[in-house]
């Protein structure tokens, strides 16, 4: 079950408490709620406690990192919070292009644009693109913020192995290894994650699946990820020496050649945001995918996210993890769009320039509490709030958009922050921040 963080009046991290407890400190108004996202309380009249150590362990992806807290005990370690953060670099890289393909547009059309810049600039050591970069970021906010509120002592991360140029070409070695990436693979893993887990002929899942070649070796089928496949024991004896095409599936040798981005994602974030880490000054554990994968079938958990960050590295072999443990889900949402005002269809401006974001104190993505006593909108409202200078506010809701609400009815709940929150099992309700 997931649990509650907890600090001192003098706002150090103390050991995290079941919910059962928190609800009772809250009744007695002996705490306060400090945050709801990871939901926090502040004790007010305890400055000090003992605490046990506790270990911050990162599943790094290239859409969605998996966070987990474990308490490690006298004779087992528990995990008491988890969370999965998914990553919005795909809608950067879109949102650039998007801002790339218009300008070039612009002054071929020679209206308002932005002159080129040349190519006489260079970039700082260890730059990374800004599809990158947020991820690294992303992850490094969420090391902070959990280590703010929870006493860990030591952090644990995954370095995986995807290396894109020996998965491509699995003969290269001498000086041409050495002017590409890391030494060491595993394709199996990749393949798993490429095709979905699952049999490429038939789409039987949960079974043992056996490494596969869409092109077989006595055809002239080379061992290159891009001509490997996974496929279950009765459709890869039944295949046998045909190719892929020849067995009536056609489409498998264009899935195959698929990009190596994810991979290539992983690699190009992997060492910086283990600097990143690092520099928090706390003892830093390494792990490897393959390490992850088999501590989680050892002790027979399912696969998600946020159950390989449980099992990341050599601490990872005894983990207890409660049946009814319910994750959070962080989504990356950003905060505030670029766009000085909104344009029409030719690209003209069609409302006024940004004024200040802050409307009676309160911003768009806060989420508030409505209760308006009469009127057409009578009832309480709770959700995502769109702020307008009139103090007319729209708010939305589970339910649906709810227009013209007053500022003046509403209460702040959650101050944005950039993520949009979603409580696992236990809750189904989504929170904007």
């Amino acid at each position: 079950m997931q649990r509650v963080l907890v600090v001192d009046s003098n706002r150090n991290p103390l050991m995290p408490c079941h919910p059962a407890r928190a609800r009772q400190l809250l009744k007695s108004r002996k705490a306060a709620v400090l945050r709801r996202y990871p939901m926090t309380i502040i004790l007010k009249d305890r400055s000090e406690g003992e605490v046990q150590p506790v270990k911050l362990k990162i599943d790094p992806g290239s859409k969605t990192t998996g966070l987990a807290l474990v308490a490690e005990g006298k004779r087992s370690q528990k995990v008491v919070w988890a969370g999965e953060l998914t990553h919005r670099g795909e809608q950067i890289k879109n949102g650039l292009l998007k801002r790339r393909m218009l300008r070039r547009g612009r002054r071929s059309r020679k209206t308002r644009y932005r002159k080129p810049r040349f190519s006489n600039r260079r970039r700082l050591a260890g730059w990374l693109a800004p599809s990158l970069e947020s991820r690294v970021l992303n992850v490094e906010t969420w090391v902070k913020r959990l280590c703010k509120f929870s006493p860990v002592n030591s952090i644990t991360i995954e370095l995986a192995k995807f290396d894109t140029q020996a998965m491509e070409n699995p003969e290269i070695k001498g000086i041409e290894y050495q002017q590409g990436t890391m030494h060491g693979y595993d394709v199996r893993e990749y393949l798993l994650e490429k095709w979905g887990r699952k049999c490429a002929y038939c789409g039987i899942e949960n079974v043992p699946l056996q490494v596969e070649h869409i092109v077989p070796r006595t055809r002239g089928g080379s061992n290159r990820v891009s001509n490997l496949t996974l496929a279950c024991k009765p459709c890869n004896q039944d295949k046998g020496n045909q190719t892929a095409k020849e067995y009536g599936f056609p489409n498998i040798q264009a899935v195959a050649q698929r990009t190596l981005k994810d991979a290539a994602v992983i690699n190009s974030t992997r060492w910086e945001m283990y600097r990143r880490v690092r520099d928090f000054g706390l003892e830093v554990e390494v792990g490897t995918g393959s390490r992850t994968k088999f501590n989680r079938r050892k002790q027979g958990y399912p696969k998600a996210h946020w159950i390989d960050a449980v099992c990341v590295g050599k601490s990872g072999e005894c983990v207890y993890i409660h049946q009814n443990h319910a994750p959070l889900f962080i989504k990356a949402t950003g905060r505030q769009s670029r766009l000085m005002c909104w344009p029409d269809r030719f690209g003209f401006p069609r409302t006024r320039a940004k004024q200040g974001r802050i409307r009676f104190g309160f911003q768009t993505g806060d989420v508030v509490q409505a209760d308006v006593p009469r009127g057409k909108m009578k009832g309480v409202h709770k959700g995502k709030v769109a702020v307008r200078s009139s103090g007319s506010f729209r708010v939305t809701t589970a339910d649906g958009v709810v227009q013209g609400i007053s500022y003046k009815y509403c209460k702040k709940i959650f101050r944005a922050d950039g993520y949009r929150y979603q409580n696992g099992k236990e809750d189904g309700a989504t929170h904007h921040g």
